[in-house]
């Protein structure tokens, strides 16, 4: 039977909510909302979507934002005070970027804290750097393959229900920062991507290491096979030459 829904995203939406319906023991069908979000989805395909396209027909009313988030230190970001809430908007005053602290760090049970926390509910915005945005309008195939990235860390991330999301990406699409927040609580283990991009850079560099290492050691050892055989080469001529076979 023909659902109406078209478009490879329509279905792919639409298939995910039959599954998830099962896995949660429902019947096959879906609600209507399921099923227009899915129609809403299929209006296009996903191939030649743009990232902000794919990110904001995924999840209606997200916010995207293209600015380098990578100015924002970790520290800055750990922050209790930090002004995340402003990027849960449609426009967001670059001086953001360089937010500092004037003061002590207030508590996380603190009543202006916690009012910011509930003001983000449910929110979800998205930090691009110009640099990835740019590759990705190039590159259609990056485009999808950090949307696959971003959706599958909010599918999987154990947040209680009606957590707010703002994740930065660096250059490359991988997740630099996130902020996951609910109201009367927040996880942020963003440093966690710090530490663990760290060491995969330092993984990278020990394999370059190595891998210079390896090829100075083969030219040295080619060297070596060559002044040896030109060597013997050299003493076999003056043997021949010696025994009047050479003249």
């Amino acid at each position: 039977m023909d659902s109406g829904v078209t478009g490879k995203l329509g279905e792919y939406y639409l298939t995910q909510q039959y599954q998830k319906n099962r896995a949660a023991g429902k019947s096959d069908s879906v609600s209507f909302a399921e099923f227009a979000a899915a129609k809403a989805a299929g209006a296009e395909s996903v191939e030649g979507m743009s990232f902000k396209d794919m990110w904001q027909a995924r999840f209606p009313g997200a916010y995207y934002h293209v600015m380098d988030g990578s100015k924002i230190s970790q520290g800055a970001w750990d922050r209790n005070d930090f002004p995340f809430e402003r990027f849960f908007s449609d426009n967001v005053d670059e001086s953001v970027l360089g937010w500092t602290p004037s003061g002590a760090e207030p508590s996380a049970n603190s009543p202006e804290v916690q009012s910011r926390w509930s003001s983000t509910a449910g929110r979800k915005a998205v930090i691009v750097p110009p640099a990835l945005e740019e590759k990705m309008q190039n590159d259609p195939g990056l485009a999808e393959k950090v949307m696959a990235n971003v959706e599958n860390f909010i599918a999987t991330y154990p947040a209680t229900p009606g957590c707010s999301y703002l994740i930065e990406l660096d250059e490359n699409g991988e997740i630099s920062k996130y902020r996951v927040t609910s109201p009367g609580t927040i996880t942020i283990s963003s440093s966690e991507f710090v530490e663990a991009r760290r060491a995969r850079e330092e993984k990278h560099a020990e394999y370059e290491r190595l891998a210079e290492e390896a090829a100075l050691k083969r030219k040295i050892l080619a060297q070596e096979t060559d002044r040896k055989y030109y060597q013997n080469k050299a003493v076999s001529i003056a043997a021949y030459k010696a025994a009047g076979i050479l003249k």
